[in-house]
């Protein structure tokens, strides 16, 4: 079986990544090529909320809703770190394209959800592409359900286009924050995340 090589998915999650490390490494793949001098993300949110639902639940509602699109179980992504305050894990659903997450550790609640696309070059980059663009579709209406597949499909576009050759490009709404990490050759991640909402002064 072939594997897909892990530098380039290690680049792109680590891009994106709103979290001290990279998220995960392809399931199938080792987890020497992880390493402790991994540069941390400028941007991570210090106490940043969770998702009120496990992976696990996630996965059932998005698969019951999406049989189309379906998302392998999640693996658990070993962390070298004692202390860390997170848990990894990532499902491979092609050879170019893998869904990951970060969770609260105890809870096992969502901190962020992520489709990771690696470009191809050839005559299936078309469709390649427009497979990642649905399952980020289909990852936004689980957070959005008012949404249908046209409107998620066109939104996702808009946000891909509007964060292209950006390292880190977000977009709130409500208490939902979309994330696109755009590293070219590297991968193009799309991101759900939490937001914690501002109280307004009295």
């Amino acid at each position: 079986m072939m594997k897909t090589p892990l530098i380039p998915i290690l680049a792109a999650l680590l891009a994106f990544s709103a979290l001290p490390r990279a998220l995960a490494d392809p399931p199938d793949a080792g987890h020497g090529a992880l390493s402790n001098d991994m540069p941390k993300a400028p941007y991570l949110l210090n106490g940043a909320p969770t998702f009120d639902m496990t992976v696990v639940k996630f996965r059932e509602a998005y698969n019951s809703q999406n049989p189309n699109l379906p998302i392998n179980e999640f693996r658990s992504i070993p962390d070298k770190e004692p202390n860390a305050v997170l848990t990894r894990a990532a499902s491979k659903i092609n050879e170019n394209l893998y869904a990951s997450t970060a969770l609260e550790k105890g809870t096992g609640k969502i901190k962020t959800m992520q489709v990771t696309y690696l470009p191809i070059q050839g005559n299936e980059e078309k469709a390649a592409r427009a497979t990642a663009i649905s399952y980020m579709a289909a990852l936004m209406r689980e957070f959005e359900p008012a949404l249908n597949v046209e409107q998620s499909t066109a939104r996702v576009a808009e946000l891909l286009e509007a964060g292209k050759g950006a390292q880190f490009y977000q977009h709130q709404v409500g208490a939902i924050r979309y994330v696109v990490s755009d590293n070219g050759e590297k991968g193009l991640t799309f991101a759900v995340e939490p937001v914690k909402l501002a109280l307004s002064e009295p």
